[in-house]
């Protein structure tokens, strides 16, 4: 169900597991890429919410949410403090997608206490962006949308997922996910994640274009003790391309908490 919590005068929009988090259950919050939004993890929220207590979040400016989106990591981190905090989430695994993996990366450098773990998905400790697309963005969105779906998805995957993944991506505000993406480009965590002190699992797809698996390598090879979860045949948008096998590992990797 979706559920909205006030954060400092802005209304923010969360899909949650029920009306009350289930005791001695652990805490899963997803976090959404550029231009996405909680139903992103449309394939997780049904099925591990039979085991976890579930809160897949839209950021400001996306989805149900109010305000008007970030142009930074760090300030969407702190937006995701509130998150937990309003919605009364303890302890949490964070997952996050793209942007949401250079969130729950920063998030675990700066408030590593707050969290038991993180799934960095998709992401990596630099997430350089194409100008032409952050140019592009403000001076003709679409093309640049229909180009963010397709390049999203491992070849044998578009015929499923590339409309809906661009409609999607097409119903939010440019500047928006302009600022997203201008957050990611910004990124360099290239010194601080040896300073990440809590569990990781780093899962990427074996045909993500838009974050290859190199930029997943190097988390793992740099955040110590890390693990790593490479899914064949899968592109940016692995949980939505193989949400089975992305799910399998959600569970082993909490069930090892």
């Amino acid at each position: 169900m979706l559920r909205k919590r006030e954060i400092d005068g802005i209304r923010i929009a969360g899909w949650t597991s029920g009306e009350r988090w289930r005791d001695g259950l652990r805490h899963l919050v997803f976090i959404h890429g550029s231009g996405g939004d909680h139903t992103h993890w449309a394939y997780q929220l049904d099925d591990l919410k039979k085991d976890f207590n579930v809160l897949a979040v839209d950021l400001p400016g996306h989805g149900q949410s109010a305000g008007k989106g970030e142009r930074s990591v760090e300030a969407y981190v702190e937006w995701i403090r509130g998150i937990l905090a309003a919605f009364e989430v303890e302890k949490p695994i964070l997952v996050g997608h793209s942007l949401g993996a250079a969130i729950s990366l920063s998030f675990a450098i700066r408030y590593g206490d707050l969290s038991s773990g993180i799934v960095p998905v998709g992401g990596g400790a630099v997430m350089w962006v194409n100008p032409t697309i952050l140019a592009g963005l403000l001076e003709d969105p679409r093309p640049i949308i229909e180009m963010a779906a397709r390049l999203s998805l491992a070849r044998g995957n578009r015929e499923r997922f590339e409309k809906v993944l661009a409609s999607g991506f097409a119903r939010a505000n440019p500047v928006v996910m302009q600022g997203d993406f201008s957050a990611c480009n910004d990124l360099n965590l290239t010194a601080e994640v040896k300073k990440i002190a809590i569990p990781t699992l780093v899962v990427c797809g074996t045909e993500d274009r838009m974050m290859p698996p190199e930029h997943s390598r190097f988390l793992k090879d740099n955040i110590p003790g890390a693990r790593m979860a490479l899914i064949d045949n899968a592109g940016h948008l692995v949980m939505m391309e193989d949400p089975e096998t992305f799910n399998r590992h959600i569970r082993e990797f909490a069930g090892s908490l």
